[in-house]
C-alpha cells in the first residue's frame, strides 16, 4: 500500500490549489477518526480520504471522469475496496454506486468537511476550535448556507450505522485535531 509520504507527494504534484489540499487533509482526518471508531484499518481509511480528490484539477471540466482518473493513478497502490470507495464518492456524476460502509463514509466524510469549514468561517475569529456540534447540526438544515454541500450525502452516514450527531461529532473533533494543517 502507498505510504502517507508518497500520498502527500502525489497531492502536491497533482493539486495546485492549497484549499483543495486542505480539504484532502480534512477528509483524511475524518476517515482516520471513523476507522478508529469502527475498528478498521486507520492508515488505509486515512490514505483513501487523503487521495480521494487526487484528480480533481484534471477532471474539473469533466465531472463524469472525476475519481475514475484517480482510480487509474492509484491502480496497484491501494486495495480494491479503497479504489471503489474513491470512485463511488462521485457516484452522482460517474454512476459508480456506493455499496459498503467504507463507500458511504468516504462520501459523507469528505462532504461534511465543507460544511464544518463553512461554519468555522462565519465565526468571528474564523477558527474551528470554538465551533460547536450544535452549530454544525443547525446548519445542516439551512439549505441556503454552504449551498454546494450535499446534505443527503452526509446523511447517508446512517447507511454505515451512524446517527448524524455522532458522525458530525467525530468529524468535527477530527478536524479540530488538525486545525493548523487546514488553516483554521
Amino acid at each position: 500500500m502507498i505510504t502517507r509520504e508518497k500520498a502527500l507527494e502525489l497531492l502536491e504534484e497533482n493539486l495546485g490549489n492549497r484549499n483543495l489540499i486542505r480539504h484532502c487533509l480534512a477528509a483524511e482526518a475524518v476517515m482516520r477518526s471513523l476507522a478508529e471508531d469502527r475498528g478498521e484499518d486507520v492508515d488505509l481509511w486515512g490514505i483513501t480520504g487523503l487521495l480521494h480528490d487526487l484528480d480533481y484539477e484534471k477532471t474539473v471540466d469533466d465531472p463524469a471522469r472525476h475519481a475514475l482518473v484517480t482510480a487509474s493513478m492509484l491502480d496497484g497502490e491501494l486495495p480494491e475496496e479503497a479504489i471503489h470507495a474513491i470512485k463511488s464518492h462521485n457516484s452522482e456524476n460517474n454512476g459508480i454506486e456506493r455499496s459498503s460502509g467504507f463507500d458511504y463514509l468516504l462520501a459523507a466524510g469528505e462532504s461534511i468537511t465543507g460544511l464544518i469549514v463553512a461554519v468555522a468561517l462565519v465565526y468571528p475569529d474564523r477558527k474551528i476550535q470554538p465551533v460547536k456540534l450544535k452549530s454544525v447540526l443547525k446548519r445542516m438544515n439551512m439549505t441556503a448556507f454552504a449551498r454546494s454541500v450535499p446534505r443527503d450525502t452526509i446523511r447517508d452516514c446512517s447507511k454505515a450505522g451512524y446517527e448524524l450527531d455522532e458522525f458530525v461529532r467525530l468529524s468535527l473533533e477530527a478536524m479540530k485535531g488538525i486545525a493548523s494543517d487546514i488553516g483554521l
